[in-house]
């Protein structure tokens, strides 16, 4: 396993690491391809209006997220003069989510034109009938250059309901400076997860507290930014298999809400009530960024958000098996709403964020290192600092990851069940396998 190191003390630099390019990933992206809704299938397209359009655009994220998304869009109104956005976003994903689910329920005209999804969503939505077909807006949007894994989650009965904005994986985040600090070992190659919660209990029982006098836990954890990599290394196909089935059963996720309660028990995890408070939080505001927790987990693409935290190391997450549970994943989608008055110029958005070279070099892999070929050429070498870190972070998964099966329809409910679980487990309502009987039961009724 290589270490992957970023120092907040450089600028624009990084300790040496022995990494190449991102040719893997160049490799990945080339084949395989998708043609879905290269075409348009035959079917007559929307033709762009002269006339004044608005457009509602959603997204979740931080406020530096919402400032960059407002760069690219002053652009897009800049080349196309005659389009007005209007920008909508929020802090977490289910706060979108939410929001979806009340417009769509009432026929969708008060959703947004283009949105992001995640996980099942664009499934979910698609087999509804809430999402625009997007062979029927291939004169503004090619996706014909997409590797076929890259779309999975957005397909129903071959129709694509999404295109991704890029590639994370999941990763361990590591302030050595806290590590340091408390006397602790500084996590080496290979640890597993007995490695992790003896190191994590040891620095949250010091009683250390950052520069703003606030407390130092050794994890700062949100479960569904780790389930699904752990779900990864005890299976042998991960959280789900390729029939949309589970592919845990109840004690492997009991494994999982062990790990939990021992580094509650042991003092690595802060009170239930901090850990139940901090599901939602956008990267800004997790105890990681702000120094308060020596590891943590996330997607790939947000080292630079954790750098600003000290000397953050990113390396593939523990795991006491032979298998690193890490799959290269898309970090969200772009949709289109089905209802949307204006779907040819909707395209026209999803394009620029998606393709626009403009575009691209002002959001580079913030949302993934791209899978488009033609795009991953434009960011590629104006990657540099954490961003180039995270990107090197990919090639390595490309190297040791896995391939996961894509969530089905039904497991939309797996984060908020996980969550719910996890609070019963460490407020004592539920012990490990009761709690991991009662995720099974309930996910698995979902499924059906």
């Amino acid at each position: 396993m290589r270490r992957i190191t970023r120092s907040r003390a450089t600028t624009g630099t990084t300790k040496p690491v022995a990494f190449g390019s991102l040719a893997a990933a160049t490799a990945l992206v080339l084949t395989g391809c998708s043609g879905g809704g290269g075409d348009g299938g035959g079917a007559a397209q929307p033709a762009p209006s002269d006339e004044e359009v608005t457009l509602e655009m959603s997204w979740w994220g931080d406020d530096a997220r919402a400032a960059l998304f407002a760069d690219v869009i002053d652009a897009f109104e800049d080349e196309h003069p005659n389009i007005t956005v209007e920008e909508t976003p929020v802090g977490a994903p289910d706060d979108l989510f939410n929001r979806l689910a009340t417009d769509f329920a009432a026929g969708g005209d008060t959703a947004p034109d283009v949105f992001a999804l995640g996980g099942a969503k664009p499934q979910e939505y698609g087999e509804l009938g809430a999402l625009l077909d997007l062979a029927e807006v291939s004169d503004q949007l090619d996706t014909s250059k997409y590797p076929d894994f890259s779309l999975t989650n957005a397909l129903v009965d071959d129709t694509l309901y999404g295109l991704p904005t890029g590639g994370n994986a999941t990763a361990a985040f590591v302030n050595t400076d806290i590590f340091e600090e408390a006397g602790v070992d500084v996590p080496a190659e290979g640890w597993t997860w007995d490695d992790l919660i003896e190191a994590a209990n040891a620095i949250g029982s010091k009683g250390l507290e950052n520069d703003g006098g606030q407390p130092i836990y050794g994890v700062d954890l949100r479960i569904q930014d780790i389930l699904g990599t752990y779900a990864g290394q005890v299976s042998e196909v991960g959280m789900y298999d390729w029939d949309g089935q589970l592919g845990v059963d109840a004690d492997d996720v009991a494994g999982w809400y062990e790990i939990e309660k021992q580094l509650l028990d042991g003092g690595g995890l802060p009170d239930p009530s901090v850990v139940t408070a901090n599901w939602q939080l956008p990267p800004d505001q997790q105890p990681f960024t702000l120094g308060q927790a020596a590891i943590t987990f996330g997607y790939s693409n947000l080292m630079s958000a954790y750098a600003g935290a000290g000397n953050v190391e990113m390396l593939l997450p523990p795991t006491s098996t032979d298998i690193s549970g890490v799959a290269l994943l898309p970090s969200a989608f772009w949709s289109i709403n089905a209802a949307s008055e204006h779907p040819a110029e909707a395209a026209m958005l999803v394009d620029w964020f998606l393709h626009e070279p403009a575009a691209l070099e002002l959001i580079k892999d913030t949302r993934g290192v791209p899978f488009n070929p033609d795009a991953l050429a434009i960011v590629q070498p104006t990657l540099e600092g954490p961003s180039k870190i995270a990107a090197d972070y990919v090639d390595v998964v490309l190297d040791e990851g896995v391939v996961a099966p894509p969530q089905p329809a039904g497991g939309a409910i797996m984060n908020e069940l996980s969550q719910r679980m996890e609070s019963d487990v460490l407020f004592g309502r539920a012990t490990p396998q009761d709690a991991a009987q009662k995720w099974i039961d309930e996910l698995g009724a979902a499924l059906q």
